[in-house]
């Protein structure tokens, strides 16, 4: 049963409604500062902190629920500590309802000072979560106004909290602030050794903290002795894998592998601009296109690579029509991760047996860490950045000159060799962004060509080239002019980086140099 409640949030969303609902049912409300105003300007009967306790504010607001008869109230325990609250003159806390002071966004903001930073540090926001958590055997606690309405309708249903839901709600309330601590520790580590050593550190603090909530189990890992399970981070763009919607229905689950594919796809995917289409097999677009249709985009992307497009992941940069999921039904395929599904399209490919749909919302661009572990941690680096401009930018080093059209063809082949396991060759039409042939995960640039030549087969005549790394020696260069290739761009730098631009102009190729590497491990 809930008789006193305990109102005090930096983040208002839905405060009112859910302070009235709770006064509605005979609860008592306490309630600080700001919280308190708001509160008592919708006309809601509160008691201020300081009344309760008999202590004012103090200190510009820095202390005021850090006292005996609040957290005594909530640290309380039914039948073993009421003689203690008769002697505090304190009463029994049943609810705390509590977020804290916005660090993290003061911090993100490019004017703020260490000073106002530091300052929206929350001390006793924590302590009361803490505390409510720690007794949640009688106590409940909520950090988040998204659970407002659950709580509201249990207690409606139950008349008081359940003690698997209090224990629950106890969990996030550690998380929270557990997260909270992570992101002052990261900010005063970074601010200490920026003092020190004037480190650009930002980004990667001496101290990091990862927090991340489990979205499912798996069915297995890699492997089907490998168990496995499926997280996501708590600071989650919109758009993000992480918070797709399952929409097949009534199919097989999401598997270890699948999620690592549609990873994969998606930032494939999204590299272009136009609608686009992508068939990805262990990670490696073995099928890219782009067109104004995107039935057409899948229908290139899929006889990009037909045998290896079998069983494959599609991804797609623009909401399924009917016309792609017809041509999608034509054969097997494991998996579709869209921003949405046209209603028409969602029915035809919900008829495909074991064909599961993902939908992600539109994808908001944001710039996110890449973790990779080793034995024993992790190496934490930025993600690879745009590829938009590189080749538009980048330098002809050969005698022959591009055309317009190789252009683009370049452009295109060199935006999907980003996505492709290194060494990587991609092979793309000279006339049409589609990709035509892939080399990778090839331990020589050599081979590398010839696996992508051997895969476009005849389509590698008059295609263009796109090289992750440079060309060590003339080998590979050689090999891919044997082959009918026009083009080549690739990033340059090698120490025979002459004997490559030598080659090139003896062969009759365009080569451009970006100056830019795209190695993916």
């Amino acid at each position: 049963m809930i008789r006193r409640a305990l109102i005090s949030v930096s983040d208002k969303t839905g405060v009112v409604a859910f302070a009235r609902a709770l006064a509605q049912r005979g609860v008592q409300l306490l309630s600080t500062g700001g919280t308190l105003q708001v509160l008592t300007a919708a006309g809601i009967e509160v008691t201020s902190v300081a009344a309760y306790t008999g202590s004012p504010e103090v200190m510009a607001g820095r202390v005021k629920t850090l006292h005996p008869r609040i957290h005594g109230g909530i640290l309380a325990r039914q039948g073993h500590d009421e003689a203690d609250l008769q002697r505090l003159g304190a009463e029994f806390i049943d609810l705390v309802v509590c977020n804290l002071y916005p660090f993290e966004a003061t911090a993100a903001r490019p004017e703020a000072t260490h000073d106002t930073i530091v300052e929206n540090i929350d001390i006793g926001g924590p302590s009361m979560l803490r505390s409510a958590a720690k007794n949640h055997a009688r106590v409940t606690v909520i950090c988040d106004p998204a659970d407002y309405d659950q709580l509201l309708a249990t207690l409606g249903e139950h008349g008081s909290i359940p003690a698997a839901m209090r224990a629950q709600l106890a969990a996030r309330a550690f998380a929270h602030t557990a997260a909270y601590d992570g992101a002052i520790a990261a900010y005063l580590s970074s601010a200490a050794e920026q003092t020190t050593t004037q480190a650009p550190t930002a980004m990667f603090p001496p101290l990091m903290s990862l927090q991340l909530t489990r979205v499912a189990t798996l069915r297995y890992g890699e492997n089907p002795h490998q168990q496995a399970a499926w997280y996501r981070h708590r600071k989650v763009p919109s758009g993000s894998l992480a918070l797709a919607q399952d929409v097949g229905r009534r199919h097989k689950d999401l598997s270890f592998n699948n999620l690592v594919d549609l990873n994969a796809a998606m930032a494939a995917v999204y590299e272009h601009d136009g609608p686009a289409a992508a068939v990805v097999k262990h990670t490696n677009p073995c099928g890219l296109a782009v067109h104004e249709q995107l039935a057409v985009a899948y229908q290139q992307a899929r006889a990009g690579d037909p045998t290896s497009a079998f069983g494959g992941i599609v991804a797609l940069n623009r909401v399924c029509d009917i016309a792609t999921a017809e041509l999608i039904v034509e054969t097997f395929i494991e998996c579709v991760v869209a921003p949405g599904f046209a209603p028409a399209a969602r029915k035809r490919l919900r008829r495909k047996k074991n064909l599961r749909l993902v939908a992600t919302g539109a994808r908001a661009p944001a710039r996110q860490l890449d973790y990779k572990r080793i034995d024993g941690g992790f190496v934490v680096q930025t993600d690879d950045g745009a590829t938009s401009q590189e080749v538009a930018t980048a330098q002809v080093v050969s005698t022959q000159k591009p055309t317009a059209a190789m252009l683009r063809s370049l452009d295109f082949a060199w935006r999907v060799c980003k996505h492709v396991k290194s060494n990587a060759i991609v092979l793309a039409s000279a006339t049409s962004p589609q990709l035509v042939g892939t080399g990778a995960g090839q331990m020589s640039r050599v081979d590398a060509v010839q696996l992508a030549c051997r895969k476009a087969g005849e389509r590698a005549k008059g295609s263009v080239l796109a090289s992750d790394a440079f060309f060590p020696f003339p080998d590979g260069v050689r090999a891919a002019a044997e082959h009918g290739i026009v083009a080549v761009v690739q990033p340059g730098g090698s120490v025979k980086d002459d004997e490559v631009i030598a080659a090139a102009n003896e062969l009759g190729l365009v080569m451009l140099f970006t100056g830019a590497r795209h190695f993916r491990h």
